[in-house]
């Protein structure tokens, strides 16, 4: 069945980008959608690809303020504890402050001299940074880092200086949804429901799976709850914010600086 599936997907990618088909890109996917070729997981991430031209850099960057950074002149001892605690394989390295990035520090580099005792300094591991600015769209930092083989962009403000980061993970989370690793705790059931009526839902479940469980959201400028919460808000709401339309109240529950992540639902008559 799954190579069946994967199968009617390339058949439909192909259809996309053949010199004969006229209709736009999005009218292709719904139709096959709604023919049955393709599954709705499937058509999110297609149109979520086709969009990425739509979102820039500031939109989907960890911010400043939540960096990880080495100092140019830590050891490599105070950069290795950094990187196991927090559990990243690269880190950016700044001089005097965050604004200043000059390099980044692997983790594989790290290790080939750590255990060695040698007096080896930061700065002879470092790699040259890839800086992007915050208003460059999704789609060609992808193409960046495929490209020129990185992982990794700082992103600068319109003044020059660091806005965040963005990684590789970033980018393809904006298509497939988000990514967990092993060191991410098992999460829960993305569609839970409570005792009380309410129900405790993924940011990234999508409208579709909502309706198959009675909860129907008219809308189609998006394909998560997350983004049509997001879209009601007129930004990304923080945790405890609280909002409703004509049939429901939502209640943010945990949220970063790009998205939903969690959210109760509470229909308006209970």
């Amino acid at each position: 069945m799954e190579e069946a599936s994967e199968s009617k997907l390339w058949s439909l990618i192909r259809r996309m980008f053949s010199s004969r088909c006229d209709a736009p890109l999005e009218e292709v996917i719904r139709e096959a959608s709604e023919e049955g070729e393709i599954k709705n997981e499937e058509v999110r991430m297609l149109l979520n690809i086709l969009r990425l031209h739509e979102k820039q850099a500031v939109e989907i960057m960890v911010p400043r303020t939540d960096l990880v950074c080495a100092e140019e002149n830590d050891t490599l001892k105070e950069v290795a504890e950094a990187i196991l605690q927090s559990g990243h394989s690269r880190l950016p390295v700044y001089r005097e402050n965050k604004d200043h990035i000059v390099g980044l520090i692997h983790a594989k580099d790290l290790l080939q001299h750590f255990f060695e005792n040698k007096d080896v300094s930061v700065q002879s591991l470092m790699r040259e940074p890839h800086f992007i600015p915050e208003t460059k769209n999704v789609r060609q930092i992808l193409m960046d880092f495929q490209n020129q083989k990185i992982h990794l962009g700082v992103v600068l403000d319109e003044y020059g200086g660091t806005s965040g980061i963005v990684t590789l993970e970033d980018v393809l989370e904006e298509i497939v949804g988000e990514i967990e690793d092993e060191y991410d705790p098992p999460r829960p059931q993305e569609v839970q429901a409570m005792e009380d009526g309410s129900y405790y839902v993924a940011g990234r479940t999508s409208l579709d799976e909502l309706a198959e469980i009675g909860i129907y959201i008219p809308t189609e400028q998006v394909e998560t709850i997350g983004g049509y919460v997001s879209h009601l808000a007129g930004k990304v709401p923080i945790k405890g914010e609280e909002f409703s339309d004509e049939l429901f109240k939502y209640v943010v529950q945990e949220a970063n600086t790009k998205n939903i992540q969690w959210l109760k639902i509470r229909p308006l008559d209970s």
